[in-house]
């Protein structure tokens, strides 16, 4: 037997199963009549045509059968619709924010992070919305997807039945930098995630890793990368003291990534645009000091 990775997929998968199920069955039925038709009333055994008169009783047949197989449709949907959307009150709130182009997860403890980790067998409530355009969260696995909407909370619920890994899609085209827009699922062991989520929440933080999680918060890794590949923006890794050729005011030059400049892109992320890339980075809201971190995080990416 097939064992569902959530509650929400086994129920909207009952929902599938049954559509599908009527689905094939009317197929079969429009196409035996069809080749009936065609048997009976092709032109070798019906050289002259005839007046074909009309029956009350099979069109009361062909209009009764189509509205009761749409309405058992609708009740099923109806109901997974109502299920899905009705949190249990014991549920875990995550918030959860979309930005271009990343995700983004928050606890109730203040922690963050770009990954979801959920425990097993424990419903989760997932409050979100977004910074800047409409995005829309979906997990494959779960059989479930939600919008994300600038200025307004939407809402999603399940509980993890098993312990895995499950991939998280934006849905919604939002911009250049769409197709990455990729997060995990992580579904733990209760026991392990009470470890991982206390563990964290009292870990003090040097600058280097507050400059790490400043880039997950902001969405910074939503465009740039870490390991050296290039997404929407160029890498940081490397970055710190390198050489770029960017174009300020419509002419090209070669400056040093110091502190000063990657403040003053970070400020001021149109003034010089790195040669290749699309001028599309916003004005992060961020301080001196949280911009110190960051700096400190890229330093250690050579």
């Amino acid at each position: 037997m097939f064992i569902e990775p959530s509650n929400t997929a086994g129920e909207i998968r009952s929902a599938f199963d049954i559509v599908t199920v009527m689905c094939v069955v009317l197929l079969v039925m429009v196409t035996v009549t069809m080749l009936a038709f065609l048997f009976k009333y092709n032109s070798k055994k019906n050289a002259r045509a005839s007046e074909v008169k009309d029956s009350i009783p099979l069109e009361i047949t062909w209009t009764i059968v189509p509205t009761v197989l749409v309405l058992i449709m609708f009740y099923f949907g109806w109901v997974n619709f109502g299920y899905i959307r009705n949190a249990p009150k014991n549920a875990m709130p995550i918030n959860v924010i979309g930005r271009q182009w990343q995700w983004s997860f928050k606890y109730q403890n203040g922690k963050g992070s770009d990954v979801l980790r959920v425990p097993v067998g424990k419903p989760v409530k997932l409050e979100m919305t977004s910074e800047d355009v409409i995005h829309s969260f979906f997990i494959p696995a779960f059989r479930i997807k939600e919008d994300c909407v600038p200025g307004m909370t939407t809402h999603l619920w399940f509980t993890a039945d098993e312990p895995g890994t499950y991939d998280i899609f934006c849905t919604e085209y939002c911009g250049l930098g769409h197709s990455h827009m990729r997060s995990k699922l992580i579904a733990m062991k209760d026991s392990d995630f009470e470890e991982w989520y206390e563990a964290r929440a009292k870990a003090a933080k040097t600058p280097v890793a507050k400059g790490r999680e400043l880039l997950q918060s902001k969405g910074c890794l939503g465009c740039h990368t870490t390991d050296g590949t290039k997404k929407v923006g160029p890498t940081f890794k490397g970055l710190y003291g390198s050489k770029v050729i960017v174009v300020t005011d419509g002419r090209e030059r070669t400056i040093t990534a110091d502190d000063e400049y990657i403040e003053r892109s970070i400020k001021h992320p149109k003034a010089d645009i790195v040669k290749g890339f699309p001028p599309v980075m916003p004005t992060l809201p961020v301080t001196h000091e949280e911009i110190e971190d960051i700096i400190s995080y890229i330093r250690t990416l050579k």
